[in-house]
């Protein structure tokens, strides 16, 4: 399976074959945004999309935004979804393009069994995240 970028010209006319992944990971998403909200992000060029491809078939698709701490250029995974998508060969191609992007970290907000997951490829659990309406 080859994790590639979807570039920007092309994220339109891929979008109705991702829509069902990222809608997956957005069900876990308390109320942060919505699918329309995530497809804006995406087609702005805000988000990156990132698809899980085997020939022509898309298998999973993840979302990824760049930004800048004082000591790091973070990768945050803001959405991920598929199956079986996730296994040392497509991280070490995650780790790669965000590498490639500048990246000396990755993040990401993941709910306790995707956690558990990417522990397995090095995460460690940093904060846990709530947050109230004003």
């Amino acid at each position: 399976m080859i994790v590639q970028r979807v570039p920007l010209e092309w994220v339109n006319q891929t979008w109705p074959r991702v829509e069902r992944f990222i809608a997956s990971a957005i069900e876990h998403a308390s109320g942060e945004y919505t699918l329309d909200v995530a497809k804006g992000y995406v087609t702005t060029g805000y988000w990156i999309l990132l698809v899980a491809v085997d020939g022509e078939e898309i298998h999973g698709a993840a979302t990824i935004h760049f930004y800048n701490r004082l000591n790091d250029r973070v990768a945050f995974v803001t959405t991920i979804g598929g199956k079986l998508i996730s296994n040392p060969d497509t991280f070490k191609q995650l780790k790669d393009f965000a590498a490639s992007n500048g990246a000396t970290v990755i993040e990401g907000a993941a709910r306790e069994s995707i956690a558990r997951l990417w522990c397995r490829y090095g995460f460690k659990e940093k904060h846990r995240i709530v947050g109230v309406k004003l």
